[in-house]
């Protein structure tokens, strides 16, 4: 019995560490040119949570800055819309699931705020992650970006019930070109992800407002 659980524990193991190697990252990754406001305009994941929500989903903003230790802190703003619902991505910890809150499900008018901490890793453009709330462990990777128009955003998300894959695509502003978004969904389905795990986030207004 501990044989098995050991042989499966040590798989899942190998299996991260091949995703993450697997997962390129932004060559001469700049920190400082990441910061500063970005809206979510696409977000693919293959969890339980997203397959039951994204009828629900919209896009929201999140400012991005470095702490004085070089970390990211991330701050994301949308309408008190319920967001994130109950599940481990619904968790409200930041890129998505515990790394940026991508989405919102809409309930109200009222501003909501959260915040989460992004670790530095030796390989500049990747970040760790640990959910408070839900003990998940998110492996963040700056795939590729302009840094002045969009950046795409791939997270390994691993847990003691299993482990998901998700990306995320923000724009600097509400809409990107139709290339930008096909890239985006290109590579999401290079990370093994379906078409019906793929979705380009309807717009909401400003957190308060009355949305576009």
């Amino acid at each position: 019995m501990q044989s098995t659980l050991f042989g499966i524990l040590w798989l899942a193991l190998l299996w991260t560490l091949h995703a993450q190697d697997s997962i390129p990252v932004q060559a001469d990754f700049q920190q400082d040119k990441l910061t500063g406001r970005w809206y979510s305009i696409g977000l693919a994941s293959n969890s339980n949570w997203f397959k039951e929500k994204r009828h629900l989903m919209k896009m929201c903003t999140t400012i991005i800055s470095t702490t004085d230790d070089g970390n990211l802190e991330v701050t994301s703003t949308y309408p008190k819309y319920g967001a994130w619902g109950g599940g481990e991505q619904g968790g409200g910890t930041g890129v998505g699931t515990g790394a940026l809150p991508a989405a919102v499900l809409p309930r109200g008018d009222q501003c909501m705020t959260r915040n989460s901490l992004y670790t530095k890793t030796e390989q500049p453009g990747r970040f760790s992650y640990t959910s408070p709330r839900w003990g998940s462990e998110h492996n963040i990777h700056v795939v590729e970006t302009n840094y002045e128009e969009y950046a795409l955003v791939a997270t390994q998300i691993s847990k003691s019930t299993g482990s998901s894959t998700m990306v995320l695509l923000y724009s600097r502003t509400k809409e990107l070109s139709p290339e930008r978004l096909e890239r985006f969904t290109q590579f999401s389905r290079d990370q093994g992800l379906t078409d019906d795990e793929i979705l380009i986030l309807p717009q909401t207004g400003e957190a308060g407002s009355t949305g576009r």
